[in-house]
């Protein structure tokens, strides 16, 4: 057996130099972010796995990450337990205005990684100063070997549903890009996919549904996060809505008798008691770091994901 996971972790940023004076930005665009808060951070991200671990009794091979900021945070979070020093980074800088970017983390022991790379999208140039480009968050792709198979991961966070969700058409965008490289991915070179992240879109919105199939309508993509969905199971809450943005999707070849050394076998939502909020309201929510500005002090404002994989 073997786990693949997806956390949006809440802004795991670097702590905050002190200011010159009270009412300077800050870096991170947190309030108060010290030394502290940022420790507590990092030992809270790695207790969720530890908890994932006394769980399932192993921890992922593969987990996509989201809402870091720079690869120090990531150095700092595996050199801690359970990961002890022995989970790889795959992470490169986006360009994205809050300088929040998506990450793989992977078992040494067990993944080689072949290739990586940034997927970066320009939507405006405004002129020859990268810092007024209208873009986003990148989304990852590595090529990975698990034993003798070949796995394509994507890992992405596309853009938020805000202002009367002005960024639909981004989303769309992303996604269609994403569909025609693993329509190659899958069509031609034959191999497998694994595509994970917040998509700020439920397992039921038209685009997470195109994305799926290819342009004669057979299945390319297995969205086992659907059912949970359809189930009222949720990752995040936005005021009395209930959110299943977080999701992982696997190419067919996971369903296929005939595949490799691993198949599908389960997928969740990792909500254990200690993720959850303190407030006896909202006990299915998760424990977040802050509630807008207002510090909490908890895990982050999603429940991670998981799928498992059988070999």
């Amino acid at each position: 057996m073997e786990l693949f996971a997806f956390y949006n972790v809440e802004n795991l940023f670097l702590p905050d130099p002190p200011p010159n004076h009270r009412l300077d930005p800050t870096t991170s665009g947190l309030k108060n972010w010290d030394d502290r808060k940022y420790r507590d951070k990092l030992f809270k991200i790695s207790h969720v796995f530890q908890l994932m671990k006394e769980e399932t009794g192993i921890l992922p091979c593969l987990i996509g990450l989201s809402e870091i900021s720079g690869r120090k945070v990531l150095e700092d979070l595996v050199k801690m337990s359970p990961f002890n020093s022995q989970y790889g980074i795959v992470h490169y800088n986006s360009m994205d205005e809050r300088k929040v970017d998506v990450a793989l983390l992977y078992d040494k022991s067990k993944v080689e990684i072949i290739d990586s790379e940034a997927i970066t999208f320009f939507f405006e140039i405004v002129d020859k100063n990268p810092e007024n480009y209208d873009t986003t968050r990148d989304v990852l792709f590595s090529k990975v070997k698990y034993k003798e198979e070949i796995i394509n991961v994507f890992v992405a966070h596309l853009p938020s549903k805000r202002e009367k969700d002005i960024n639909q058409p981004k989303r769309e965008y992303i996604l269609n890009e994403i569909r025609n490289r693993i329509l190659q991915i899958v069509n031609v070179e034959k191999e497998n996919v694994i595509l994970c992240g917040d998509f700020n879109e439920n397992p039921d919105d038209e685009n997470l549904v195109k994305i799926l199939f290819d342009d004669t309508h057979q299945k390319i993509l297995v969205n086992p996060f659907q059912e949970l969905y359809s189930t009222q199971n949720y990752s995040a809450f936005h005021y009395k809505s209930g959110l299943l943005f977080d999701q992982i999707l696997l190419s067919q070849s996971f369903f296929d008798d005939n595949n490799g050394s691993l198949s599908f076998y389960d997928a969740k939502i990792f909500k254990p008691e200690k993720l959850r909020s303190r407030h006896k309201m909202f006990t299915d929510r998760p424990f977040r770091t802050f509630a807008g500005t207002r510090y909490l002090g908890g895990y982050s404002d999603h429940f991670p994901v998981f799928v498992v994989l059988k070999k």
